[in-house]
């Protein structure tokens, strides 16, 4: 296979940049080109792609050093730097005569060896290369990456009819391990996998909600989270995307796909959506789709009307059932509600099972593109089988809809079978073939199905895999409570029991932790029982020293969000493998309270190592925790003194698992912490002025210096003497009882009943 050293990227628009970000972030050199402009820069078009890069809300490169990596020039002045390139990517205006016009150039000035691909997803890869030299041929294949690049997981890689095997490879190997890409090989048909499915059960969704009558809230409610999917839903999620670019997708699908295929049903234009395009209400993008923030108030478009309306969650039993349960409580539900979800289930997992073998005949690409494109919790075919196959095609054929034929040959049977620490798929055969991942790729999704739990609740498991515990926190979110923290400890105590070789915790959702339960918190302050909340504060710190000072290593291998309480799980191990894309921090100040399980602790600690002074460890400590500061990579978490120097990330999330297993028994000890003095009363009145100064400029507002108070008076030790010595204990003694002071005021528990009721962070 060939070594990628150097690679162009061929359109500065959002996926090009993208990639070119990506590939700055593996640590490669990167020319991002575009058309010369006439403005005062003739790179502009190419500054304007990495000034998207740059976007703190969604920021597509990782560090600093990143950046220095993507160098920016013009298809005119710099088309000789493209020469020595490893790989071109492609990502032009999706007009196939200027691609090839591209084509023909990059043959003629690059070297034979060099590997070219086009971003498409509408242009099939034989027009692409009609015409092309039969070693250029060889050398091209499609790679669609998803936006944005650096967050989406899927990569579909898409082989012509010439294409190498080693070009395959090569693209292969560098995007999983460099890229940190989910590969998933697609034939060379209309849509590949993950559109093909995906937008059809987004436009299935959205006709059936006008059909139903469901306002946003409502269908969006149900077509999210309870089914596994993302909860923007249908309606968020076109908010999200561009309701204009949206329909252009639909239109580009309607266009490139067989006149028989089920996507003509929902392709057409709902006319309330045209006039909303026409009108600028077109998303996120311009502040106001089907959803509109105003201030603190979130509103929703009345469908019958236009307009918008006040936003109340829906409260429902058969969401309360669908946590508890799954998809199954709501298909069988005879109300609307349960009606629209089968409608739409029943027609998009068809839609997806009609693809086999049409256009694979492997299963698993069909649920791993949904999965890693989509951010679906569980694929098609996984669906099918929570559902159960037999129930899904009996009531299938009783209200008289096709049943594939696929699905019909595999009744009385399931997709997935684990036998034998064996995960496996059924084939077109019928038999059941194992499910073989490159090497170092571990899905613990996947490990967990071969295996039964320790110990299991509500909140979370522990399992024995390889000798050593694997702790999953599975709740809403993965939010902590006392049922969370249980399970860490049973999983610590009897490891230590059996002698195995180590703790991990980890999980394959799409974030390790919200942080702690505010349900919890609300329930405490509701009844008045702030003894019942020290007493869950307390065991919250009590398990953190234990997963600390147990004997056994702890690595925690967090992915997606670790903030709040869940960060503070990330700051008590021994080791922590992460995902280049974990977001870690500490934002218990914006629903009005302090960390409270070691995390301001934790942090003073390690500001002062750092800095080697407590008083500016005390002022960075003050700083980060106050304003909630995040870090997005782990170049930005090593900037904040949130990781140790011997913690490690992959940029492939896949092989966070394997190498936490991998580093168990090279793991050492972290140890207890020594008592440390700390800054005293004058510092803490600095930090109270501070508070004053930006609180009187406008930047703070009154509860806001109420919390900074509580957060300088733990990191400084607050009125007392400079240079007085806290031990480890004190300092979280301390946490606990600003917390509580904190959880006893109407501005805190405003915040937090805002934050549960409306998913608004309350500015009071």
């Amino acid at each position: 296979m060939k070594k990628i050293n150097k690679v162009g990227v061929i359109g500065a628009g959002t996926m090009g940049a993208g990639i070119a970000g990506q590939v700055a972030n593996a640590g490669i050199e990167v020319w991002l080109l575009d058309l010369p402009s006439d403005n005062e820069s003739v790179n502009s078009l190419a500054e304007r792609g990495l000034e998207r890069l740059k976007d703190p809300d969604m920021p597509g490169i990782m560090s600093k050093e990143s950046e220095q990596l993507i160098k920016l020039g013009n298809t005119r002045d710099d088309f000789d730097e493209l020469i020595d390139c490893d790989w071109i990517a492609e990502a032009v205006v999706e007009r196939l005569d200027i691609k090839q016009a591209l084509y023909k150039k990059l043959n003629d000035c690059c070297k034979e060896s060099t590997i070219i691909t086009s971003n498409t997803s509408t242009i099939p890869i034989s027009l692409l290369t009609d015409g092309m030299p039969q070693d250029f041929c060889e050398r091209f294949a499609i790679t669609h990456f998803f936006n944005p690049v650096r967050f989406m997981r899927l990569l579909e890689l898409v082989r012509g009819e010439h294409t190498r095997q080693d070009v395959v490879d090569t693209l292969d190997v560098f995007c999983e391990t460099m890229l940190g890409k989910g590969v998933v090989p697609c034939s060379d048909t209309p849509g590949f996998l993950a559109n093909r499915v995906g937008v059809f059960a987004i436009q299935c969704a959205l006709h059936k909600a006008f059909e139903y009558k469901l306002s946003p809230i409502e269908a969006d409610a149900f077509f999210g989270r309870p089914l596994g999917l993302p909860k923007t839903g249908v309606f968020g999620l076109y908010d999200l995307i561009g309701i204009d670019l949206m329909a252009d997708v639909a239109k580009s699908l309607e266009n490139i796909l067989p006149e028989n295929d089920a996507f003509h049903m929902y392709a057409a234009p709902i006319e309330f959506v045209s006039k909303m395009i026409s009108s600028g209400q077109t998303g996120n993008k311009n502040d106001q789709g089907f959803y509109k923030q105003i201030g603190d108030d979130k509103m929703v478009i009345d469908l019958s009307s236009g307009n918008y309306v006040e936003h109340e969650r829906l409260k429902t039993p058969l969401l309360d059932a669908a946590e508890k349960n799954g998809v199954n409580a709501i298909i069988r539900d005879e109300t609307k509600y349960g009606l629209f979800i089968w409608d739409v289930l029943s027609e998009t997992l068809c839609y997806a099972a009609s693809l086999v073998p049409e256009v694979t005949e492997d299963l698993v690409q069909i649920d791993d593109a949904m999965k890693l494109g989509y951010n679906w919790v569980k694929g098609p075919f996984e669906l099918i089988d929570e559902i159960g196959i037999d129930y899904f095609v009996s009531r299938l054929k009783k209200s008289s809809k096709n049943v594939p034929e696929f699905l019909e040959r595999s009744t009385n049977k399931k997709f997935y079978n684990s036998s034998n620490s064996t995960l496996s798929a059924l084939t077109l055969s019928g038999e059941l073939r194992p499910i073989i991942r490159p090497n170092g790729v571990l899905r613990f999704s996947e490990v967990r199905q071969t295996l039964a739990p320790v110990n299991s609740n509500e909140s979370a498991s522990w399992f024995e895999y390889e000798g050593t515990a694997i702790v999953e926190f599975h709740s809403k979110a993965n939010a902590l409570d006392s049922l969370s923290l249980d399970m860490i400890s049973d999983a610590v105590t009897t490891s230590e029991k059996k002698g195995l070789r180590g703790v991990i915790v980890h999980n394959d959702f799409q974030h390790f932790s919200c942080g702690v339960s505010l349900w919890s918190v609300r329930n405490c302050f509701e009844k008045n029982d702030f003894d019942g909340l020290d007493a869950f504060l307390a065991y919250f710190q009590n398990t953190m020293l234990q997963m600390r000072d147990s004997k056994l290593p702890i690595v925690v291998a967090p992915v997606g969000m670790s903030i709040g309480g869940g960060f503070e799980v990330v700051l008590h191990a021994d080791h922590v493998v992460s995902h280049a894309n974990s977001v870690m921090g500490l934002v218990e100040s914006f629903v009005g309270v302090v960390p409270a399980g070691g995390g301001c602790k934790e942090t003073l600690y390690r500001w002062t190592e750092k800095l080697g002074d407590s008083k500016k460890g005390a002022w960075k400590s003050f700083m980060n925790i106050g304003l909630g500061r995040k870090a997005n990579s782990p170049q930005e978490a090593d900037a904040l003194a949130m990781r140790r120097p011997g913690d490690v990330f992959q940029m492939n999330r896949d092989r966070i698992l394997n190498t936490a297993l991998s580093s168990i028994d090279n793991t050492k000890k972290i140890g207890q912490r020594e008592p440390l003095a700390l800054s005293g009363a004058e510092h803490f009145h600095e930090m109270l002025e501070w508070l004053e100064t930006n609180h009187k400029k406008g930047m703070l507002t009154p509860h806001d210096v109420t919390v900074g108070t509580e957060i300088g008076r733990v990191v400084s030790g607050g009125d007392c003497p400079a240079g007085t010595v806290f031990s480890e204990q004190e300092i979280l003694d301390a946490e606990r009882s600003s917390f509580l002071r904190l959880a006893q005021t109407q501005e805190t528990q405003a915040r937090i009943v805002s934050m549960l009721d409306n998913g608004i962070t309350l500015r009071n």
